[in-house]
């Protein structure tokens, strides 16, 4: 279901500047499929090397990519510089915990387990609570600041839920999190579909 979003939400792109935006409904239902040979390889049901080679897909999109990806695409579609502006920090603190957590996975251990409704992904990082929160401002900050409902809505939903997985499972938030942000990826159809026009204070000139 969440790739055929993605593919709604790519029919619906205008503009060259809102490519980013809306490629990632279908690349976060990418990644779903991703995690899901990850379970398979911990089960038994997958080759060990293939569960393995999953995981470090989805760990290096989910905490390389996605804290760079997002900020980008959000300050992409905004059309006045003032916005792009605003949206300026959050790509640096994105850039900032990519890297922080790039160098995490390279120095290792990194492994998964599973636990209970989620796959529990360990690696080795210190000021661990730190980093998570700067990863959810860089990823749900910028869109917050956005100047379309939609996407401002997608954020606010996300910052809540990533609030309370971090608070109900710290060691699961990689997982539940990329899980819940490829169902919510909605709002983005949404706003593609419908909210051309809806930039609070200026109408987005063509690109």
């Amino acid at each position: 279901m969440i790739g055929v979003i993605g593919i709604d939400t790519l029919r619906h792109q205008r503009h060259r500047r809102e490519l980013a935006l809306a490629a990632l409904p279908l690349l976060l239902a990418c990644h779903q499929i991703d995690e899901a040979f990850v379970w398979w390889g911990l089960q038994g049901n997958a080759p060990a090397d293939l569960g393995r080679s999953a995981m470090w897909v989805y760990l290096f999109f989910a905490f390389c990519v996605l804290p760079v990806f997002v900020p980008a695409a959000i300050m992409a579609i905004e059309p006045t510089p003032r916005r792009r502006w605003l949206m300026a920090p959050f790509l640096a603190v994105g850039a900032a915990v990519s890297f922080i957590l790039f160098r995490a996975l390279l120095r290792g251990p990194t492994t998964a387990v599973l636990a209970p409704y989620h796959l529990q992904y360990n690696i080795n990082l210190s000021l661990g609570f730190a980093v998570v929160s700067l990863y959810i401002v860089a990823t749900c900050g910028s869109m917050l600041f956005s100047g379309y409902r939609h996407v401002v809505q997608f954020g606010a939903i996300n910052l809540v839920a990533a609030i309370i997985l971090a608070r109900l499972a710290t060691s699961g938030f990689a997982s539940l999190w990329c899980a819940w942000a490829a169902i919510a990826s909605g709002a983005i159809a949404l706003h593609l579909r419908y909210a051309h026009h809806e930039h609070r204070g200026l109408r987005p000139s063509p690109a």
